[in-house]
């Protein structure tokens, strides 16, 4: 069994591995030839403001009395510049933002295997190519421009990480610190030659990253007073800036300014999807080279009506996406803009004939097949794009074929170990496997052959050849047994059909209020309830209350903390938390002392108490609920409560179900100490019935999530993705080890297979992780792509959790810890 399992670990980690060679290669390209216009630019220096968080609407939109909030950037459109929407592509991040706008390309998916924190390739950036750059604003992301920059020439300031509270009294202190930075390094300028110097050179640029209007909108909602009034003040401090760099430089007329922003926010505080309220950000362009405002009287191209909302239909807006230079927004020659345009399309030309080049050199010429060629220059760009992308995904479907080949050999394989484990072989007819291993073996050889002479990396070698020895031991099986048997009632092989309605749940987590209605009727539809009629309304009852909560939102819920002081003592902390912030008094240290020695000591304090079966239970089920509801900020403080009643449920209506099958030498619940050793002899082989007990098990683990940030406020308030992720990941862990617990307790009641459970639930999840594999995606937002990835790696490593979870869970109940021993008493 050791080595069957170590043989699937290594199986199944070398398919996990294999989505990032397939779906998450990086696409930049290196080695081009750099191309440029060769006409002076109209400006010497460019000050690029982004305002991270700032939603389109929220900029434009007028106030009720018909004033701008932000007066100096109304009147540069209405005036002095250009403006438009910029559409911002998924996943509306940070990171992807400032990439795209910094470096003009979309999000490297590559870094998903470096948590989107690092560059995992080097890229070019606006920055790079200047002759100097100073920045100021956040930690998180000026450094990830300045360590990819040749030489040291871009210069960074930012506050420390710590300021990046939500719960701060007035996140727009991060902007006012921006803000007066920038305006004592100009001051300090001009008494210090060596950097006045270097200002009055040509091709520099100056980055204004501001994200108090970020934090406000996580913390207090992108509608609140305190998002609205952050604006305000980025507008005040812009025209002082701005102000500023006019005076230093002389009004010379050779600065250009670009004030955006990286993506905008739903009306719940999040952003990352594709919602427009997270793509539409605003974009005004003023100063050198650039297009004055231009009146208009015809209708213009857009017919989402925000130019009537905002007042702005009689001013033309030019909107801009990626890849293209938007010539409206230059005020240039016509010749200037031709060359402008013929060095864009060249450079995107250029990058596709280096990636077709790269894979031309690696696959065989009577294999390899062009991307059509291009003709016009404005065409030339799109077609130029598609041929990156085209390039890009050649091997995808080769190497994609390589696993489902692998995945398929070995779900097969481990179908065979169950029937042989159930069924009888009659008749074995032994047929030479000499020729089979033959076959293998050249197969192996051509496939290695083929690989060398593509000069394919190391990686292809290991997803081509694994499903060789995986179909080999799969024949070598099949041709050596014949007919079979039904050895008894077993119905493992009914459980490979569990796998649709479980895919299914996990798009549409209503599937599991279906299952749990279903569940709810079992005692109904199996006779027990005429037998045991409290226990089976119990369950029927717990069943219906569990199952609303799958029909309740995982994310952009409004907090409902009243609903939570009626569940228990515990929940006076996020409560008394939730007032606090509200206040802008910030997160008490006494809270957080307390809930973190909650934490801490619910692993421990289940183990003090006595291994009889309810104590053990009821003793894990409330110190793991008394975490579950400081990390809850609304009705899901009744789902652990709910869980536990359905669990002691089932544990009593399974004890039923026994006595109703007429099962002899069971033991009664009050009895059974999970510290007594298990009767080997006693393990039965499966049965029908337990596919029913793998169902709910199945339905239960999946039951309800919840993932809004602000459930770590009990906990910490200052932004740590590390720190608020565990919390949160511990806070889905929790229901698992509640129902894991229940299973334990039935496998000692029932004397369930353990082994055999383990197989058909490996079956189950090899199947759903093949459908899940053919849905990995490397576009769309990071909630997209990151769930399109944690259900790859959910449904792989199921098995491999659930073991480990066994573990734990079989620690939590069997064993003790004796803090002190007491002296026997004895009594006349």
């Amino acid at each position: 069994m050791i080595t069957f399992f170590l043989v699937g670990l290594t199986v199944h980690v070398v398919f996990f591995v294999s989505i990032f060679d397939i779906y998450f290669t990086s696409p930049l390209v290196h080695g081009m030839t750099p191309h440029s216009t060769p006409l002076a630019p109209p400006a010497s220096r460019l000050v690029l403001v982004v305002a991270d968080g700032l939603r389109a609407d929220s900029l434009f939109t007028l106030l009720p009395n018909g004033s701008s909030r932000t007066p100096y950037l109304r009147h540069l459109i209405e005036n002095e510049g250009t403006w438009g929407v910029s559409h911002t592509r998924v996943p509306t991040e940070s990171r992807p933002g400032h990439v795209a706008l910094i470096a003009g390309f979309y999000e490297d998916v590559s870094a998903v295997a470096k948590g989107w924190k690092e560059n995992p390739v080097e890229f070019d950036s606006v920055f790079n190519e200047s002759r100097h750059t100073w920045c100021w604003g956040s930690p998180d992301i000026l450094p990830m421009f300045a360590k990819g920059a040749t030489g040291d020439h871009v210069y960074t300031h930012t506050y420390p990480a710590a300021e990046e509270d939500f719960a701060s009294t007035d996140a727009s202190k991060l902007d006012t610190w921006v803000f007066t930075q920038v305006k004592s390094f100009f001051k300090s300028a001009k008494s210090n030659s060596t950097l006045k110097a270097s200002l009055l050179e040509d091709k520099n640029v100056f980055f204004l990253h501001l994200l108090g209007i970020d934090t406000n909108g996580h913390a207090h909602r992108p509608m609140s007073q305190e998002y609205l009034d952050n604006i305000g003040l980025v507008d005040a401090g812009l025209a002082e800036v701005v102000s500023i760099i006019e005076d230093f430089f002389g009004n010379d007329g050779r600065t250009a300014y670009v004030f955006t922003s990286d993506h905008g926010m739903t009306n719940w505080g999040s952003h990352g999807a594709g919602h427009p309220s997270e793509t539409l950000t605003p974009l005004v362009v003023w100063g050198a080279g650039v297009q004055k405002a231009q009146r208009v009287s015809e209708p213009q191209p857009y017919n989402n009506g925000y130019l009537q909302d905002w007042k702005l239909e009689h001013l033309r807006r030019v909107d801009v996406s990626q890849g293209v230079l938007p010539l409206p927004y230059l005020n240039n020659s016509d010749q200037f803009k031709a060359e402008s345009m013929y060095t864009n399309a060249i450079q995107v030309l250029e990058q596709f004939k280096v990636k077709m080049t790269q894979k031309k050199e690696t696959t065989l010429s009577f294999l390899f097949t062009s991307y059509q060629y291009i003709s016009l220059c404005q065409s030339l760009i799109s077609h130029s794009l598609e041929g990156l992308v085209y390039y890009h995904t050649y091997d995808r479907f080769f190497l994609g074929c390589s696993v489902v080949l692998g995945f398929v050999g070995w779900t097969s394989y481990v179908v065979l170990v169950i029937l042989k484990t159930h069924l009888l072989f009659l008749l074995c007819v032994q047929i030479p496997s000499r020729n089979l291993a033959r076959l293998c073996t050249c197969i192996a050889v051509v496939i290695i052959l083929f690989l060398l002479i593509q000069r394919s990396p190391i990686t292809y070698y290991i997803y081509c050849l694994l499903p060789v020895p995986v179909w080999y031991s799969v024949l070598k099986d099949l041709f050596t047994c014949g007919s079979l048997t039904v050895r008894e009632n077993a119905g493992s092989s009914t459980a490979v059909f569990l796998c649709c309605p479980q895919v299914v749940s996990f798009f549409h987590r209503t599937m599991l209020t279906v299952g749990l209605t279903a569940l709810s009727l079992w005692p109904l539809l199996s006779g027990l309830f005429c037998k045991a009629k409290s226990r089976s309304l119990s369950w029927f009852v717990g069943c219906l209350c569990l199952a609303l909560f799958p029909l309740m939102p995982v994310v952009g819920r409004e907090p409902n903390i009243h609903l939570m002081l009626h569940v228990a003592v515990c929940a006076y902390m996020p409560s008394l938390t939730h007032s606090s912030l509200q206040q802008k008094q910030g997160l008490p240290l006494l809270n957080q002392i307390i809930s973190w020695s909650t934490l801490a000591s619910s692993t421990f304090v289940p183990l003090l108490s006595s291994t009889r079966l309810f104590h053990r239970l009821l003793s894990i089920f409330l110190s793991l609920t008394s975490t579950y509801l400081l990390l809850s900020t609304g009705s899901e403080a009744l789902f652990p409560t709910v869980l536990s009643w359905l669990m002691f449920a089932w544990i009593n209506i399974e004890q039923e179900a026994l006595i109703a099958q007429g099962i002899s030498g069971r033991q009664e619940l009050s009895t059974i100490d999970f510290s007594a050793n298990i009767d080997i002899a006693k393990i039965r082989q499966l049965k029908l019935d337990d596919i029913r007990r793998l169902v709910s098990l199945s339905v239960l683990l999946f039951l309800f999530a919840s993932f809004d940030p602000a459930s770590v406020y009990c906990f910490l308030t200052v932004f740590n993705p590390f720190i608020m992720g565990g919390l949160m990941m511990w806070k889905v862990i929790i229901p698992f080890i509640i129902v894991m617990c229940t299973f334990e307790t039935i496998q000692v009641t029932t004397q369930l297979s353990s082994r055999s459970l383990f197989l058909i639930v490996l079956v189950i999840s090899d199947l759903m992780a093949l459908h899940f594999f053919f849905m990995v995606q490397d576009y769309g937002s990071w909630l997209d792509i990151g769930t399109s990835i944690s259900h790859y790696v959910i449904v792989m490593s199921m098995t491999i959790f659930l073991m480990l979870l066994s573990v734990v869970t079989h620690v939590l109940t069997s064993r003790r810890l004796i803090l002190w021993r007491r002296h026997k008493m004895h009594f006349p």
